[in-house]
């Protein structure tokens, strides 16, 4: 939804309302569900329902569609979280830090933390050797790199793809 500001120009604004937190809830679950299926869903007629999903996508609310993979099927069945922490933290080294570990493959997620650790990285790899190779050759090796732990995950009990 497009406001008018005080200056006149347009600014977008998320309000969202009830039937729009019902439509990006079943996109989340089912991103490849129909436009007519999505509006059955919802209680909405199809054009009107379309009209609401390309607001949320313009609005930056949708952001996208993914495939949601089967880890163990894609070779990345072994899940570790690690905590790290940088021995320096100039701008410099945390770009570079960043840059390389977000191109790499095993890297599922890069957070930058408030406190400590200085990030959470999720990597998955096939399995412990696997994982050891990567740790001692991409992470380990980086001279950014002042402290690292390791958390094996157990049990992936919720997530939200």
């Amino acid at each position: 939804m497009l406001k008018i500001a005080r200056d006149g120009l347009e600014e977008q604004s998320n309000d969202m309302d009830d039937l729009d937190r019902a439509i990006v809830d079943l996109l989340q679950q089912d991103g490849r569900l129909t436009n007519q299926e999505l509006a059955t869903r919802v209680g909405l007629t199809p054009a009107p329902c379309l009209r609401r999903v390309r607001r949320l996508e313009a609005e930056g609310i949708i952001t996208g569609y993914v495939a949601t993979v089967d880890p163990v099927a894609f070779g990345r069945g072994f899940e570790v979280i690690i905590h790290a922490d940088l021995v320096a933290k100039d701008l410099a080294t945390v770009e570079r830090f960043e840059s390389r570990l977000a191109a790499m493959n095993e890297v599922a997620e890069l957070r930058r933390m408030f406190g400590i650790p200085d990030y959470t990285i999720r990597v998955q790899v096939q399995d412990l050797a696997a994982y050891e190779r990567w740790l001692t050759t991409q992470l380990l090796g980086d001279p950014a790199i002042a402290r690292v732990d390791s958390r094996l995950t157990m049990k992936l009990v919720k997530s939200l793809r």
